[in-house]
């Protein structure tokens, strides 16, 4: 009797040990306490490190410009019934709308606002949008672009029926926004999105997430079926289930990538990556010597001009 007891003993202490484990991991990587969130939201901090102080005050300044633009407030629910918002600004009416989705953490206004300039300086319409558990949307869970990439077929849908159904529309992201879009290209979408802009987006969350552990010195080997295990069991979410690697080899759509050659967050060899295995109409562009999320401001001249030389045909 003494032997099972022992056994049944140990097999508890096991299971609890794995889901203390699996929790911690969770709380690390995909949970968002909101009132911790919106009040960094509230300041809109701009990311910490040396290589964004030579572009804070250029950042400052977009969003400054952007809560100063008319624009229109809008809501969505969600598939699994979080209430998600953005603002939309109109260039005129009748042009290309971009659809913009910011990365892990991040929101709309702080990791957009440099989009909307780019938009209207290509003659588009935006939309930037909060991401599940970011800003003004609903919800305490960062997926990785697994929900979120549902979440971008409802802001299509949302364009076409409440916006402008004849639009023709372009999805971009940034960072896990990249990951987003990139994810949706290959899901049933309407004929109105005719194609996708992706900046410094990853693999997959496995990828990314390993990577990112292994910047911690940590063996991401050994820790990820935690991870793993945390997101599905707290997180109600597959990490594996959707990559955006694979996401390439489905995908109908043209599909730019644009990637800083210095980024140390997200490397540079993920969007060739994701490149090669695209199927599609494509373009890589990398520009040199910026870091993550940062290919914009540092050559905002290049990217203006491969953004609008690759739709430009499109958009006719």
């Amino acid at each position: 009797m003494w032997i099972l007891w022992t056994l049944v003993s140990a097999a508890l202490f096991f299971t609890v040990l794995v889901l203390a484990v699996s929790f911690i991991c969770f709380r690390m990587a995909f949970y968002v306490r909101r009132e911790k969130q919106a009040e960094e939201d509230a300041k809109l901090p701009i990311p910490e490190g040396e290589e964004y102080e030579p572009y804070r005050e250029q950042i400052i300044n977009w969003i400054n410009e952007i809560r100063s633009m008319p624009r229109r407030a809008v809501e969505i629910s969600s598939h699994d019934g979080l209430r998600l918002a953005g603002y939309f600004y109109e260039y005129e009416k009748g042009a290309p709308i971009e659809i913009l989705f910011h990365g892990y953490r991040g929101n709309a206004e702080r990791d957009l606002s440099g989009g909307v300039a780019r938009c209207f300086s290509l003659g588009r319409s935006a939309l930037i949008v909060d991401q599940r558990a970011a800003g003004r949307s609903e919800g305490n869970v960062i997926s990785f672009g697994i929900n979120e990439s549902l979440d971008c077929v409802e802001w299509v849908n949302y364009v076409v029926n409440n916006i402008d159904k004849d639009a023709k529309i372009i999805i971009t992201g940034i960072s896990m926004g990249a990951a987003t879009v990139l994810m949706a290209s290959a899901m049933e979408l309407p004929e109105n999105v005719v194609g996708v802009l992706a900046d410094c987006g990853y693999t997959s969350s496995r990828e990314i997430i390993k990577k990112v552990m292994r910047d911690m010195h940590l063996p991401a080997n050994l820790f990820y079926p935690f991870v793993r295990l945390g997101a599905i069991i707290f997180g109600k979410f597959d990490p594996d289930s959707n990559s955006p690697i694979e996401a390439m080899k489905k995908t109908r759509l043209p599909v730019i990538f644009f990637h800083g050659d210095t980024d140390d967050f997200v490397p540079h060899s993920m969007s060739v990556e994701n490149f090669e295995a695209c199927g599609g109409e494509k373009r890589m562009v990398t520009i040199k010597g910026a870091g993550h999320g940062l290919a914009f401001p540092v050559d905002m001249e290049k990217y203006l001009f491969e953004a609008g030389d690759f739709f430009k045909d499109i958009l006719k």
